[in-house]
């Protein structure tokens, strides 16, 4: 069982046991939290269902490990014989849950 769905402007795939970062929630470490924009869902090859735009009644549920942040990205800007040059750093916080349980209905 599988399910695709949406957080933080982003997809993420999700299957029961597996850990994914996504972007930051307010939820604290051992929380369960339940995501109901599935777009789809489906148990392997067999049947597949795909939302118009998120499928009615699937919901994915996972539980809040903890909180972090990313590896620094470094975002470098440069314009050619100008002498301009601007370096910025920027560290993306995480959320990383366990996904439980994908439901359908």
């Amino acid at each position: 069982m599988y399910a695709v769905f949406r957080t933080g402007g982003k997809q993420f795939r999700a299957e029961p046991g597996v850990r994914i970062r996504i972007p930051s929630l307010a939820a604290e470490p051992g929380e369960s939290v339940v995501f109901e924009q599935v777009l789809i869902a489906g148990d392997g090859e067999a049947s597949v269902q795909v939302g118009n735009p998120t499928v009615d009644g699937a919901s994915v549920t996972a539980e809040v490990l903890r909180h972090g942040r990313d590896k620094k990205i470094i975002v470098f800007k440069r314009k050619r014989r100008k002498g301009y040059r601007k370096k910025q750093g920027h560290r993306q916080d995480f959320t990383e849950i366990r996904v439980d349980k994908v439901a359908l209905t």
